[in-house]
């Protein structure tokens, strides 16, 4: 029956191109922070309630994103996103690095009236020199960890690649307090989750292919490499298509359990001859904004434990690098099927200075939801599966992707 469903779909669907955006991957934010002794520092001045009360009085009243204790960390963790692509805005178009984020359902770019400092280091919009542009008059306000961004929506001609999405809603950054987006190397954020998480008032990005009917498929499929300068690709999103050379053996689908992230249930997380997590089953959000896998507190300290991390003032979790052959395997179970990491795939190894510091690709985030505990598998995870998005029948395909041999 799912096959038949499938098969009508795709008979019926009238779109006419894939799109295939090349993806570059650079050091996070927080790596970035850390090679310059900066990390320490920053990481006291953005606590997020600190920077709710400092910024609070310079956003209108009422900005649902400053409600403090709102925990908006969980997803928007942009310290640690490290892949990025090229979009364009307007007519001439304009040029944009963003991250594609499956975590989040908003498209923004820095304007050209951004008061902040963050701006000035980044390409800004500028809408008075496209053609195309439609002023729409509302504010909105996107409360990330740490810190909040303001901005005004309005309407405008989106390309990707070769592909051209008409009068797309977008926002215009005028306000992003913080260096956190000082020191980021993306402009802005091009969101793909469900448009039920959206802030901005209208549909998202790929809502507009899907109604506009511009791709082949209502799927979108993520590859990510596991090296950065002698990979190629470093990663790429495939709009409107699955690339069959990218990955080995079988799809494995689960369905979407809430649509709003790109949720699914878990059955299980198993750290090799050490017990479990989550036994009774939970939910695990697919998340290409962080680079890292995320879970409950109580149940990360405790993984953390068994992987022999030792915790730092900045929060972070060390390794010892000449034990990682000594590691555990850790399993995430899903739909049955069993995806499991090596410590070599989930321990981050980093240059600084002549030495590699070793850190613990897991994070401890709390997410409040009706489901329950929550995980977030992002990048350490999604290196290792290529990831397909399915809007049309609202489901995720994870196959085991096909690396170099190195």
């Amino acid at each position: 029956m799912l096959r038949l469903l499938l098969l009508l779909l795709l008979s019926t669907w009238t779109g006419s191109a894939m799109v295939r955006v090349a993806l570059r991957r650079v050091p996070s934010i927080r790596a970035q922070l850390r090679t310059q002794g900066l990390l320490e520092d920053f990481l006291k001045e953005h606590r997020p309630d600190m920077f709710n009360r400092r910024y609070a009085q310079c956003f209108p009243p009422g900005t649902p994103s400053l409600r403090l204790r709102r925990s908006s960390e969980k997803i928007y963790n942009f310290m640690d996103a490290q892949y990025y692509g090229e979009i364009s805005v307007g007519s001439p178009p304009q040029n944009f690095s963003v991250i594609f984020d499956t975590g989040s359902a908003d498209l923004w770019v820095p304007s050209s009236y951004c008061v902040s400092q963050a701006c000035a280091f980044h390409r800004r919009f500028k809408a008075f020199e496209s053609k195309t542009f439609q002023h729409d008059g509302r504010s909105f306000g996107i409360h990330y960890g740490s810190g909040h961004l303001l901005g005004v929506m309005g309407r405008d001609t989106v390309k990707i690649g070769d592909m051209t999405i008409l009068n797309q809603e977008f926002g215009e950054s005028v306000y992003e307090p913080g260096s956190v987006f000082v020191t980021a190397k993306f402009d802005g954020v091009l969101g793909l989750a469900y448009q039920s998480l959206a802030e901005i008032l209208g549909n998202p990005v790929f809502d507009n292919m899907l109604a506009q009917k511009i791709v082949d498929q209502p799927v979108f499929s993520f590859y990510l490499s596991r090296r950065t300068r002698t990979s190629n690709p470093q990663g790429e999103l495939l709009l409107g298509g699955i690339d069959e050379t990218m990955y080995n053996g079988s799809i494995n689908w689960l369905p979407v359990s809430v649509k709003r992230y790109w949720q699914v249930e878990m059955d299980s997380v198993v750290v090799q001859g050490a017990g479990s997590f989550c036994p009774s089953g939970c939910h695990a959000i697919l998340d290409t904004g962080t680079s890292l896998i995320g879970g409950p507190t109580r149940d990360v300290m405790r993984l953390q434990q068994l992987i022999g991390a030792t915790p730092t003032n900045n929060g972070e979790f060390v390794i010892d690098c000449t034990r990682l052959s000594s590691l555990p395997r850790i399993t995430f179970i899903l739909g049955g099927k069993e995806y499991t990491l090596t410590s070599e795939q989930y321990v981050r190894k980093e240059a600084f200075g002549i030495n590699d510091l070793c850190f613990s690709g897991f994070q401890a985030f709390d997410i409040i939801s009706p489901e329950g505990p929550m995980w977030i598998l992002g990048d350490v995870f999604l290196t290792e599966f290529y990831s397909i998005f399915d809007r049309g029948l609202d489901r995720i395909g994870l196959a085991q992707a096909r690396h170099p041999i190195e």
